[in-house]
């Protein structure tokens, strides 16, 4: 196997465990589903939030946050450790 080829799977491997990718698709799935009952929400409902409809505007507010994690992630993908920082295998298992 090239050296190539291992840089890009190490490349591959950071970028798919990348916390921002889960924390920003996790709050855009919460905050679409958010925002969408806070575009139904009864009167009641926004009664008891002293008239805000507060389920819109978190909805809002996760829909950007999620957003704003995922496009950090596609400006700024994870870079793999250089392999001077990796520990050789043998020195794991002590």
């Amino acid at each position: 196997m090239s050296d190539q080829t291992t840089k890009a799977e190490t490349a591959r491997a950071a970028r798919l465990f990348d916390v921002r990718r889960v924390i920003g698709g996790l709050f855009t799935v919460y905050g679409v589903i958010v925002t969408i009952l806070g575009i139904f929400d009864s009167q009641a409902e926004i009664d008891k939030a002293a008239g805000v409809r507060i389920n819109l505007w978190i909805g809002l507010g996760m829909l950007a946050l999620g957003l704003l994690f995922l496009l950090w992630q596609w400006w700024r993908p994870a870079e793999p450790p250089p392999p001077s920082d990796i520990p050789p295998a043998d020195e794991i298992r002590e």
